[in-house]
């Protein structure tokens, strides 16, 4: 099983820095409370450590019906 990252944006873009405002649209982030999933790979850890403020991050586990 593969982890994943849920991402929930939790505070607003709005006064903060150019660079995060386009890593949180990189993220798929744009609506308050907006929760997306990820893989738990290191290009993604990356953008979430930029931003980590503005969001709440939890791991869940993947389950692949193959």
């Amino acid at each position: 099983m593969a982890k994943k990252l849920k991402i929930t944006k939790i505070h607003s873009t709005i006064k903060r820095k150019e660079d995060q405002k386009r890593t949180m649209k990189a993220l798929g982030l744009r609506r308050m409370n907006q929760t997306v999933i990820h893989p738990d790979v290191p290009a993604v850890r990356g953008m979430i450590f930029r931003v980590r403020h503005l969001l709440k991050i939890e791991e869940v586990e993947s389950s692949s019906s193959n």
